[in-house]
């Protein structure tokens, strides 16, 4: 079929019948490339459909006149489809291209050296393998964990009854309150003995300002003055940017 198309003009009418029917006869060459990236977190159908554009470029593309047989054309014009998806489509974070390339650069030379060396590759190895700094393999060793991600909602524990997101923790505003409440003192301290008297009865004694005034024998409009000056002494002493006692 693939013959038949490239024997055929380009405004022929017949041509998009021929195509679709060479699309649909090499169509297994396409699945068993996609299938080989099984696996790798992401769903079969989705691969197939990649491998599919692929092959549709190579039949689009195919010339007999190079010598080469269609088989041969497709297969690396179907298996680039397909890295290309892995390596643009498939980062939990995006990463730079040149992190992306390091990477796969990185995992063929460790299977290559591997197998020649009979043991796990050393990032020393795999740096002069590649000829590049261990620095910049340990730039795509870092950059790789950006490949895949766990979900917050993943089921965790022998039950599976919590998810990842219950085990992390979070901010403990417990913590400041308690720093605030060691700070305090000390800044009450500071204020005189009238002061400190107000501030109690009116926030720890819960009394109103006409209750104040009548207990430390001033004007309410008196004791208002005092909360506002005392509070702001406060403020500033318990300031992070103020110097505590």
């Amino acid at each position: 079929m693939i013959e038949a198309l490239v024997t055929t003009d380009l405004d022929d009418q017949a041509r998009p019948e021929i195509r679709r029917r060479a699309i649909e006869a090499w169509l297994p060459l396409a699945q068993h490339l996609a299938r080989r990236y099984a696996g790798r977190g992401e769903a079969i159908d989705d691969l197939v459909q990649v491998a599919l554009v692929g092959l549709i470029k190579a039949v689009d593309r195919f010339d007999a006149g190079h010598g080469v047989d269609f088989a041969a054309f497709a297969v690396p014009t179907i298996l680039g489809e397909l890295r290309r998806h892995f390596r643009d489509r498939t980062w939990a974070i995006r990463v730079p291209r040149r992190l992306q390339e390091l990477r796969l650069a990185i995992t063929a030379a460790n299977n290559t050296l591997t197998q020649t060396l009979g043991h796990s590759p050393t990032v020393a190895d795999i740096a002069t393998h590649l000829d590049v700094s261990e620095e910049e393999v340990l730039e795509g060793l870092e950059g790789a964990r950006a490949y895949n991600a766990t979900s917050l909602s993943t089921p965790v524990g022998e039950d599976g009854t919590q998810e990842l997101a219950d085990t992390l923790g979070g901010e403990d505003h417990g913590f400041e309150l308690a720093e605030m409440r060691i700070a305090l003192g000390p800044a009450m301290a500071s204020l005189d003995e009238r002061d400190q008297q107000i501030l109690s009865l009116r926030f720890y004694g819960n009394r109103s300002q006409t209750e104040i005034a009548q207990q430390v024998g001033i004007s309410q409009m008196h004791v208002s003055r005092l909360l506002t000056k005392a509070l702001a002494k406060l403020r500033l002493l318990m300031d992070d940017d103020g110097s505590r006692p």
